[in-house]
């Protein structure tokens, strides 16, 4: 679209959219434009008038609209004929009632009124805007988008053009695209706010609305605040457009808006930081307004929060501060605030303004801010300190994160500091001070800290140093006297002294009560000092403790009295004192007595400094131990009871060598003893505590002897035989340590303690541990436990020992056990093996108890609930099994009979570990096993003698263990063995099934067991059922399966009945005793039977219901026995099933059988179960075996019997599948019934759509053709034409079907029955068939009106069938279609063949008219499917060679069979001239060519030429003929032909035919000749230029042709068109033939009768003469002469044609080559000779003469013109005389010639400087008065002159200057009124005084219009003046000529020559001899001055005022003119003159 088109789009008015002229359609919301286009206008206001009560109901605001948008007057109201005002109003009620609509724009109502407003006021044209923003908050919907449709938005440059995608696909706007846009398009973000402050505006009018803004303000906050998101930078430009409504949200009250605005400052300001103006600006205006909505203070205050955290915070003033004090509540605000926010920006601005003004005011002058701020709810002022603590309050809202409030409580301290100086504030700094400390010590140090941190200057320091003076609260910060700082930082001193000092000025502190110093001060600086490094620190720090203890948390004290032992280090002598005052302090709390807990903690980490380590008196571990054991803890914990006295006793009996060994004795001793006989609800927490001490991680001496006696100690307490409740709970936590340790011990890297010196120890040391381990459950005496002897009784007892049943105590037990176990085999040395094991076999002392334990092991790694919490890994396992392998090699054999007793777990288990995915444990388990063979008496020794074949493969596979147990009991139960050990497995089985069930079994072990012998079934299997040797035992139990099946009800046992019965292999007789009827031993066998059969079948029913057999017959049993049967694979001998079945087939169809039952199953079942013999049959080989199945024995009457009766599909279904397979087996069978199958399928099969049925009718198509093309082939049918004969029936039966099948089945059907019975035997006869049925049938059954249609769609499936196969298929069924044709007679009368039943088209059958039917329909079909695009597709894809092979030259034999067609079709046309059918015929044998045709584009090139040489030369002049329209065809398609393949040979027999002179069939061999012709210049066309020596013949035959005086013109004529084609090909070759040619040709032209007579003719010669004259035109001068005499005599031969003719347009293409294409030293002089031939005799010729003449002067160059000058200004003299030479001759044909020779001449004036032309234009003007008795060359001047001047214009004046006197003169040597003397001497005298005037006249109008050089001066407009004016008067011609020259010459003459004058001076004289004329006797005169006068004032106009004086009284005169016309004239005149004038004129008359 161009920029203007896209500008006047713009500034349509929406009244001009064509969508409001179209009243198909019309725009509507709720229904489709076409429905709404039926609506009337007064429903859609009946629909609006209700929506709108219904909106009035819920909101009654709607009521305004009642009276305006929904009135009645509405209705008429079309607002584009309105005014401006009234379309502004309506636009704004549109406007507000969509605003109030808005919020209910998804319910129907309000859809309704939408509905009105769009039908009615066409808002979707009118108020686009204001529609979207009623609908823009519902983006997400549907309705959004049928809104958006109605909309014409298709413009690029249209507003809401990005919404146009969503139009077409209808889905609604997506979120993200509204988003995108919004800060993209700025506009758009507008235009929302716009939308919410309008709306805002309009809601808030009505009170109580708000809450319809909802959805609009979501949509708002939600759209800006996520657009401010997405947007990558926010720019200044979005933040000048949104500040407006940012303040409009922030001044609104309604609270929505005022949120959605808070959202969208605080989304502003995170992602922009703003100058700090706008912050100012902004928290001045949130603030201000803060409290106008009471519930969204608090988001007020964090939006505030927000844009301090996010900008620049200085320099924000105090005004803010002033109004945020207004706030109610503030304080409890910001502390709510504060619990969930960081609100510290906002404290800094606050906080500093608050102190400020709480320090500087005095009582009586508070701010008001403050007063309102700190008043309490009764409207009392607060005192100061009440201000301050409020103030405070602020401060220290977040106190409970110190650290993020130490910034802001900067803020608040530091005014206070500042004020100390000065002293100014009311209230003293030291209250401030005060409170501070007393309230919020932590802060207000941090703050202190951080100040002197930063504080430099000395000033600033002591500044700083009073103010911390000031109180005696802030004592910790004065100067200590001993040391230069304060009392805080003594205590943090880096020198140890002076800590001590300020712990004992501390201490003074405490003891003296001194105030200043708060509690929690002195307890952190004693408990800090008591982590010191320094011992006198600590000393000193535990001293302050002992004084201040009563003051500190007892529980505290302790644990920093404990810490203090942590970090002691008694091997540096002197520290030791220090522990013992701090265990002076701890025995000294009560606390230790009160808390079990602290008291246990105390002894357990004061446990390790109780263990001798030095026997070094005098060493500090000695000195601490002894104060340990002497202090008051061992009297208080139970473990410690009697140490001091043991430890006492030991020092005094043991040598100081000895005292370590003997003392850590005794503490073994004495725990261990306080352990058992104490409190035993008191061991397990003792225990647990003392394994925690024990692991603890530290690496020195103590630790590591400590952790030795403490496991000494718990393993004591184990031995102890008398502790019985918690024994297993203690044993397993101490296995658990000691294994613990003993494994950490062990991954010791080996390489390291090989290399340490103290790899030896831990070898030691691993081996006692182990010792130790064993004794958790074997005391020293090798005893066991009594409960452990307790458990092992029991176990004794047990066959299983199973963990699922255990109590918890047992399940310890095991997991001990296990664990020994795991511990002896996986770490124990060699060397202490037999000790350990020793232990070990205490608990396992029998064999027996000692494999269940080992059973255990084999199999825990399976149970997946792990009761005894321990893993048993596939390690442990494995060395288990190794263990019991080894273990089972030195039983004896009786031990080994026990252990393989059912009894034993053994087996079982080990049977189990054959399973297992580790081939390891699959191995040992195997090798276990092969250790137990020996005993053959056991029962499992047959399965472990099996086992021991099958090892590797065990071993290679897991799951093969379930193989070998199924294998190994199939062959219990099949193969024959002795019995004992038949009897030996039966019980192994029973064994094993008896584990899985008994519940003693665990449950792990009953999965394990399942999955080995899941396999093993117990139900009828192959091998078992082939093993019954007797027969009749196993029909017994076939009869028992079918009876069982009968009567169950159960699907499982029918489902496993059905798998037994596919499972064995069944013999058919079998099944056949059980398909027989009761009592009826014998099938039929044969053939007698069988008829004997068919006989019984006929009988009546009476005697059927006689029959006994169907008494007791069960078709239930029966269906279930097919039902087997027709899957059943192993079946032997299956041939002997066919005669029951078939018997049975006969019962089903017996009437009394159908009538009691539905037997249409049963019948589907029979022949399934028949079909799958056939296919068993057949299955291995094509033909059944001689003498397997007897003919006679299918009774394929019964199947065809079947089908015909049955109404089933299915059924059908079933008995056309078993056919097919029947006729595979006995086609002959099949051939007999053949028909009834297939006219059945005709009838009914082919009707139904579906895939089954199709793939029914393939397969029965597929089985049963072949098998009459096998009876074909191995003649069982007596001869192959009936086989042919009973397939083209079956065909037909299809194409008879053919109208009831489904469109889509139509072509698989034909498509698979062609394929099948052999598509090049029997396309055609199906197309022929098709074809029949057209003609007899369709079109009876078709209306005139639909024929077309029936015929154009059956044509293209009729193709479609035949693209289904092969080209060559195709092509052969062409061909016998056509030889087909060609048998046909020519009508009913002429056929006299016997007719068969096998005939395709029975002529005698059918009328003559639909025997010419069937040939032109299936001649027409051959062409068109020789057209087709998928059969030209196929025959491009196909190999042309295979085409065109000789022995298979499909596409030569075709054209052949074609032409012999068309021979025997042309020669019925000739027989049928004078009959009625002459016109069928006619048009067959067009169609027939059409055909031929086809065949030819479908001829290879190659090919193509030598196929048309034959034709060529063929006898008939009709195919000679038709070859040569073929060739032309081809040629004229272009074909990209090779030059091999160009044989040029045709070219010689094409000129023979040409130059043929037959005297018979002159007129077809006319036709020939031109058809030749036309070949070789289409020939010559395509290839003359490549190979042009061929052609020169043809245009030498050609000249001969045209030379030859009895040629007929015709052929003439297609001569000369080939001379034109040869000429312009051959070029300078045929050059050498011109002189014969161009006679010939102009010889031809000469001839003016044949050239009129003939118009082919002559456009032939035309068309010759031009490609000559085009091709050769500079060697055409000998004969140029002549073909201008003839080019120049067609003109008038041409005007009879048109100018649109192509002769017009070929003579109009001569005359410019001949006018342009040669040079004028060639064309001039002949123009000159031309000229003067016809000059006299020709005149008509003249005229195209000179049109040659002038185009060639129009294109001659400018050097040419000026050499040629003076010839052509001779030339143009001599021819301007031609008035004068024929001044007799008519005037009017003389002007024209003239007329075109001035025009000649004009050419060259126009092509001339004025150098060049002013000579010759005097030269002319001489010429003119040479000789005076020539008067008529004046008349040629002037003409000449006129002419000139129209072409020069303005430049005319340069020449004009010596005419204007002749012209004078001239004028009045004309005027009659002047003389009474003839100017011409001429008859015609007057008439050509008339044109002399005419073109005088002319030419002075002319020269005055075009004057712009002042050219008129007086004396020359005084010459003329009188001339012109006495013109009037002159009526010369008569008064038709007089008016004419008047009108149109003179007065347009005289009043341009007024205009010219220019000077008024002049006009007064004109005017006055003008209306001189009025007084003329004459009326005529006084009328025409008149004329004059008025059109002499319209040119000057209103300088015509000054010349009215003068004319109003010869004006008056004529009022009163004698003559009426005269008198009306006047009148107008004078109204005329008003009008120009302006001035009314009737006052003066």
């Amino acid at each position: 679209m161009t920029s203007l088109a896209e500008q006047l789009k713009r500034l349509a008015l929406p009244q001009s959219d064509p969508s409001l002229l179209n009243r198909s359609e019309v725009a509507s919301l709720l229904f489709s434009s076409k429905e709404a286009a039926t609506i009337d206008r007064d429903t859609f206001f009946a629909m609006g008038c209700t929506g709108l009560e219904e909106l009035i109901g819920i909101d009654p605001s709607f009521e305004v609209f009642q009276s305006s948008l929904f009135s009645s007057t509405s209705k008429g109201l079309e607002r584009s004929v309105q005014s401006k005002a009234v379309n502004q109003q309506l636009n704004k009620n549109i406007s507000l009632f969509l605003i109030h609509l808005s919020p209910y724009f998804m319910l129907k109502p309000a859809q309704k009124c939408l509905e009105w407003l769009i039908h009615r006021f066409h808002i979707h044209l009118y108020n686009q805007d204001s529609l979207i923003g009623c609908v823009l908050p519902y983006h997400e919907t549907n309705l959004f988008v049928r809104v958006i449709q109605l909309l014409n938005i298709t413009s690029p440059t249209h507003k809401w053009h990005w919404m146009d995608p969503i139009r077409k696909p209808g889905v609604p706007l997506a979120r993200g695209t509204v988003i995108t846009h919004c800060y993209k398009d700025l506009d758009f973000m507008d235009f929302i706010c716009r939308l919410v402050a309008k709306s805002v505006k309009v809601f808030s009018e009505c009170p109580g609305n708000s809450a319809q803004l909802r959805v609009l303000l979501v949509f708002y906050a939600s759209t800006i605040v996520s657009a401010l998101g997405a947007a990558e930078k926010i720019t200044d430009a979005i933040i000048s457009m949104l500040l407006p409504y940012i303040q409009k949200g922030l001044k609104s009250s309604i609270q929505d808006y005022r949120a959605a605005t808070y959202m969208i400052i605080c989304q502003m300001t995170v992602k922009v930081t703003v100058e700090t103006p706008l912050v100012h600006s902004l928290m001045l205006q949130i603030s201000k307004t803060l409290s106008k909505v009471p519930s969204l203070v608090r988001d007020g205050l964090a939006c505030l929060n927000l844009l301090l955290q996010t900008q620049k915070r200085d320099k924000l003033g105090k005004k803010p501060f002033h109004y945020l004090c207004r706030t109610p509540e503030l304080v409890t605000l910001l502390q709510g605030l504060s619990t969930d926010y960081d609100i510290s920006p906002l404290l800094h601005y606050l906080l500093p303004h608050l102190v400020s003004t709480v320090m500087k005011s005095d009582t009586g002058k508070l701010a008001y801010s403050i007063t309102i701020l700190l008043t309490d709810g009764y409207g009392k002022c607060c005192s100061y300190p009440v201000l301050v603590a409020s103030a405070i309050k602020i401060a220290s809202i977040q106190l409970k994160l110190v650290q993020r409030s130490v910034s802001a409580f900067s803020f608040l301290v530091f005014p206070c500091l500042s004020l100390v100086n000065t002293r100014s504030s009311v209230m003293p700094v030291e209250n401030v001070e005060g409170l501070f400390v007393g309230r919020y010590p932590k802060a207000l140090e941090s703050v202190l800290e951080k100040h002197l941190e930063d504080c430099t200057d000395e000033a600033d320091q002591n500044l700083f140093h009073q103010f911390i003076s000031l109180s005696l609260s802030c004592g910790k910060y004065k100067f200590l006297e001993d040391s230069d700082t304060s009392l805080l930082l003594s205590l943090n001193h880096p020198q140890p002294a002076v800590r001590v000092l300020a712990l004992q000025h501390l201490k003074d502190i405490i003891e003296s009560s001194k105030e200043g110093f708060d509690q929690s001060f002195i307890e952190e600086a004693i408990l800090d000092r008591l982590k010191d490094d320094n011992k006198d620190v600590v000393m000193s720090a535990l001293s302050s403790l002992e004084i201040f203890s009563k003051q500190v948390n007892p529980e505290v004290v302790v644990l920093s009295i404990l810490d203090i032992f942590q970090k002691a280090d008694l091997s540096k002598d002197g520290k030791w004192y220090v522990l013992e005052r701090a265990i002076n302090i701890l025995v000294e709390e009560e606390i230790l007595k009160e808390k079990k807990e602290l008291l246990d903690e105390a002894v357990m980490r004061l446990l390790p400094f109780m263990v001798i380590t030095n026997a070094n008196s005098k060493s500090s571990d000695w000195k601490m131990a002894v104060c340990l054991s002497e202090s008051d803890l061992c009297s208080l914990h139970p473990l410690l009871k009697g140490w001091q006295e043991a430890l006492e006793e030991a020092i005094k009996s043991s040598k100081t060598a000895e005292l370590i060994e003997v003392a850590n004795k005794k503490m073994i001793l004495l725990f261990s003893k306080n352990m058992t006989s104490g409190d035993p609800s008191l061991l397990l927490p003792m225990v647990d505590d003392l394994i925690l001490v024990a692991e603890s991680e530290s690496d020195s001496v103590r630790q590591k002897v400590t952790t030795h006696i403490i496991g000494s100690v718990l393993v004591q307490c184990c031995c102890n035989t008398q502790m019985k409740e918690s024994y297993f709970s203690v044993a397993i936590r101490v296995f658990c340590f000691l294994d613990k340790k003993i494994k950490n011990l062990r991954s010791c890297d080996p390489d390291e303690v090989r290399c340490n010196q103290l790899g030896e120890g831990i070898q030691v040391y691993c081996l006692l541990l182990t010792r130790d381990v064993c004794f958790v459950l074997v005391s020293e005496g090798v005893h066991m436990h009594p409960l452990c002897l307790t458990y092992n009784l029991y176990f004794l007892e047990k066959t299983w020992w199973n963990p699922e049943s255990l109590n918890q105590d047992g399940q310890d037990y095991l997991h001990l056990l296990l664990g020994l176990f795991d511990l002896l085999v996986c770490g124990a040395m060699v060397l202490s093996f037999s000790f350990i094991f020793v232990k070990f076999k205490v608990h396992l002392k029998d064999s027996e108890v000692l494999f269940k334990f080992l059973s255990i092991l084999w199999t825990y790694s399976y149970n997946l609930s792990n009761q005894l919490n321990y893993e048993v890994n596939a390690m442990l396992q494995t060395q288990a099994l190794y263990i019991g392998y080894a273990l089972l090699e030195s039983q004896t054999c009786q031990k080994k009979k026990q252990l393989l007793l059912p009894s034993s777990p053994v087996v079982i288990s080990l049977l189990i570990n054959l399973g297992s995915p580790v081939s390891e444990v699959r191995r040992a388990a195997l090798n276990c096993l092969h250790s137990l063979r020996g005993i053959k008496e056991s029962l499992f020794h047959p399965v472990l003698q099996h086992l021991e074949q099958k090892t590797e493969e065990i071993i290679s596979d897991p799951k093969y263990i379930a193989q070998i147990m199924e294998t190994l009991f199939e062959e219990l139960e099949t193969q024959p063995k002795q019995k004992s050990q038949q009897k030996k497995l039966s019980e192994a089985l029973e064994n094993i099934l008896d584990c899985v069930q008994n519940p003693i079994f665990p449950s792990y072990i009953t999965r394990n067991l399942m999955k080995i012998i899941h396999e093993v079934h117990g139900e009828i299997t192959k091998p078992f059922f082939a093993a019954l040797s007797d027969g009749m035992v196993q029909q017994k139990l076939l009869k028992v399966l079918f009876d069982l099946l009968l009567n169950c009800k159960n699907p499982l046992c029918a489902q496993t009945i059905s798998s037994v019965f596919k499972g064995i292999s069944v013999c058919a007789e079998q099944i056949v005793r059980e398909l027989e009827p009761p009592g009826k031993t014998t099938s039929l066998a044969t053939v007698q039977q069988t008829r004997r059969q068919k006989m019984q079948q006929q009988r009546k029913p009476q005697d059927a219901e006689l029959a006994p057999e169907t008494s007791h017959f069960s078709w239930q049993r029966i269906m279930l026995i097919l039902e087997l049967l027709q899957h059943k694979k192993k079946l032997r001998r299956p041939q002997a099933l066919v005669p029951p079945l078939f018997n049975l087939l006969s019962r089903c169809l017996e009437p009394m059988a159908s009538e009691e039952e539905n037997m249409e199953y049963t019948k589907q079942l029979i022949l399934s179960c028949l079909l799958s013999i056939c296919q068993k049959l057949t299955s291995e080989r094509s033909k059944i075996p001689a003498g397997t199945l007897d003919k006679e024995k299918f009774n394929v009457e019964l199947i065809v019997q079947c089908i015909r009766i049955s109404k089933m599909p299915q059924t059908h279904h079933h008995a056309l599948l078993l056919l097919g397979a029947v006729a595979g087996m006995f086609p002959d069978k099949v051939l007999h019934n053949i028909m009834p199958i297939f006219t059945f399928m005709g009838a009914n099969v082919l009707r139904l759509d579906d895939t089954y049925t199709f793939q029914v009718i393939n397969k029965t198509v597929q089985m049963v053709i072949p098998a009459l093309i096998q009876a074909e082939d191995s003649d069982l049918s007596g001869s192959s034409g009936s086989v042919e004969e009973v397939v083209i029936k079956i065909i037909r039966v299809f194409v008879d079907a053919l109208p009831h099948v489904p469109e889509h089945r139509r072509l698989p059907i034909l498509a698979q029955l062609i394929t099948t019975v052999g598509g090049d035997k029997f396309l055609w006869v199906l197309l022929v068939l098709l074809f029949e049925q057209y003609v007899t049938k369709t079109v009876t059954a078709t209306s005139s009106t639909e024929k077309d249609a029936v015929l154009e769609a059956d044509t293209a499936f009729w193709i479609s069938i035949c693209c289904e196969f092969n080209v060559q298929t195709q092509f052969q069924s062409m061909m016998k279609i056509i030889q087909y044709l060609t048998e046909l007679p020519e009508n009913k009368e002429g056929n006299h063949k016997t007719e068969s039943d096998g005939q395709l088209f029975n002529v005698e059958c059918h009328s003559d008219k639909q025997l010419r039917h069937f040939k032109f329909l299936s001649v027409s079909f051959l062409s068109q499917l020789l057209s087709s695009q998928s059969f030209v597709k196929k025959v491009i894809m196909a190999d042309l060679s295979l085409l065109l092979l000789k022995d298979a030259s499909f596409l030569p034999r075709l054209l052949e069979e074609v032409l012999h067609y068309i021979n025997t079709v042309a020669s019925s046309v000739e027989g049928n001239v004078d009959k009625p059918t002459a016109k069928f015929w006619r048009v067959l044998l067009s169609k027939s060519y059409d055909m031929l045709d086809k065949v030819n584009a479908l001829l290879p090139t190659e090919t193509f030429i030598p196929v048309i040489r034959g034709l060529i030369t063929n006898q008939l002049p009709s195919v000679r003929r038709k070859a040569m329209d073929l060739l032309n065809n081809k040629v004229q398609q272009r074909t990209k032909w090779q030059k091999s393949q160009v044989r040029l040979k045709l070219v010689p027999e094409l000129i023979a035919i040409a130059q043929c002179k037959r005297k018979e069939e002159e007129e077809e061999q006319a036709i020939n000749r031109q058809t030749a012709l036309f070949s070789l210049k289409l020939l010559c066309k395509g290839f003359g230029t490549e190979n042009p020596v061929p052609f020169v013949p043809v245009l030498k035959t050609a000249i001969d042709l045209i030379s030859s005086e009895k040629e007929e013109k015709n052929v003439m004529g297609s001569a000369l068109l080939c001379i034109a084609e040869v000429t312009c090909t051959l070029k300078a070759q045929a050059i050498p033939q011109l002189p014969r040619l161009m006679p010939a040709l102009l010889k031809t032209l000469k001839n003016k009768k044949e050239l009129v007579s003939n118009e082919i003719y002559l456009l032939s010669a035309v068309t010759a003469l031009l490609k000559v004259a085009e091709t050769l035109p500079h060697f055409l001068s000998p004969y140029l002469l002549d073909c201008l005499l003839q080019v120049v005599r067609l003109e008038k031969i041409v005007l009879e044609f048109g100018p649109s003719s192509q002769i017009s347009l070929r003579v109009s293409s001569l005359k410019t080559i001949l006018a342009t294409r040669l040079a004028p030293r060639i064309l001039l002089p002949a123009v000159m000779k031309c000229y003067s031939e016809v000059a006299n005799t020709r005149k008509n010729c003249l005229v195209p003469l000179m049109n040659i003449l002038k185009e060639h002067i129009v294109s001659m160059e400018k050097e040419h013109l000026i050499s040629h000058q003076s010839e052509l200004t001779a030339f143009f003299m001599k021819a301007l005389d031609f008035r004068t030479d024929h001044a007799q001759d008519d005037l009017e044909e003389v002007g024209k010639t003239e007329t075109h020779i001035i025009d000649c001449l004009i050419s060259m004036v126009m092509k001339l400087s004025e150098a060049s032309f002013r000579p010759l234009f005097f030269k002319l003007f001489d010429w003119s008065k040479t000789e005076s008795a020539l008067k008529d060359r004046l008349l040629t001047f002037h003409r000449i002159a006129d002419c000139i001047a129209d072409k020069l214009k303005g430049l005319f004046t340069l020449f004009a200057g010596h005419l204007l006197k002749p012209f004078a003169e001239t004028l009045n040597q004309v005027n009659v009124s002047k003389t009474d003397e003839a100017f011409f001497d001429s008859e015609n005298s007057t008439e050509k005084s008339c044109l002399l005037l005419q073109f005088t006249m002319n030419c002075l109008h002319k020269l005055f219009l075009f004057d712009t050089q002042k050219f008129l001066s007086k004396e020359r407009a005084e010459t003329l003046m009188m001339p012109l004016v006495d013109q009037l008067e002159n009526t010369l011609g008569g008064d038709e000529k007089f008016q004419d020259r008047v009108t149109a010459h003179l007065i347009p003459c005289i009043a341009q020559f007024a205009v010219a004058m220019a000077d008024d001076s002049l006009w007064k004289p004109l005017n006055y001899q003008i209306l001189l004329k009025t007084r003329h006797t004459s009326p005529k005169v006084r009328f025409a001055a008149l004329l004059a006068l008025v059109e002499v004032a319209q040119k000057l106009k209103e300088n015509y005022l000054v010349l009215l004086p003068e004319s109003i009284p010869f004006l008056a005169e004529l009022m009163e003119d004698e003559c009426e016309e005269v008198e009306q004239l006047c009148q107008k005149t004078i109204q005329q003159l008003e009008v120009i004038l302006g001035e009314p004129l009737q006052s003066y008359f």
